[in-house]
């Protein structure tokens, strides 16, 4: 089976989770940033990796996830907020439509650090604003600064695992 690990990372996030995942799967695997991808249909399984940006994957992995078609792959995220939030889920939702066409054997997200030029704009914005600085945005701030930790690593890892095992099944 070829398998690649392709990830978009801004700050560094998304790229220590698809480390992470790539050091997990079986030799061969390849890992790519979504820059220096090759085409998509070289694989069989593709772990996708994006860091979310307004709600949805950032611009150069849309760019790539909608030139896949028809393969299985598996979706992988980093986000400043908390990743069992209402607004995680909806971020991994939003990404549907660009990759319409293949099977998605699962999803994971977990928190990532905040880029501090956000936070510094964040911080500009009335307290009313839904991004604007507050007792909770401040203490979602201070909470994603260790992240992604070892413990989200490892549950990328546990993750990946899975998804291998399901790729091993035939597609319905």
């Amino acid at each position: 089976m070829n398998i690649a690990v392709i990830y978009s990372s801004k700050t560094g996030n998304t790229r220590k989770v698809a480390e992470a995942i790539h050091a997990s799967l079986p030799d061969g695997t390849a890992l790519h940033d979504v820059a220096n991808a090759p085409e998509s249909t070289n694989y069989d399984l593709v772990f996708m990796g994006f860091w979310v940006d307004k709600g949805t994957a950032n611009l150069e992995a849309q760019e790539y996830m909608k030139q896949l078609n028809g393969q299985r792959i598996a979706l992988f995220a980093t986000l400043g907020a908390y990743p069992d939030s209402d607004h995680a889920k909806q971020c991994l939702t939003s990404v549907a439509d660009f990759v319409s066409t293949c099977t998605v054997a699962d999803s994971f997200i977990c928190q990532g650090a905040i880029d501090p030029k956000l936070i510094e704009w964040m911080k500009t914005l009335p307290a009313d604003d839904p991004h604007g600085p507050n007792d909770d945005r401040r203490k979602l701030w201070a909470d994603a600064e260790s992240h992604p930790d070892e413990t989200d690593l490892a549950n990328a890892i546990n993750w990946a695992s899975g998804v291998l095992d399901l790729a091993k099944e035939p597609q319905a």
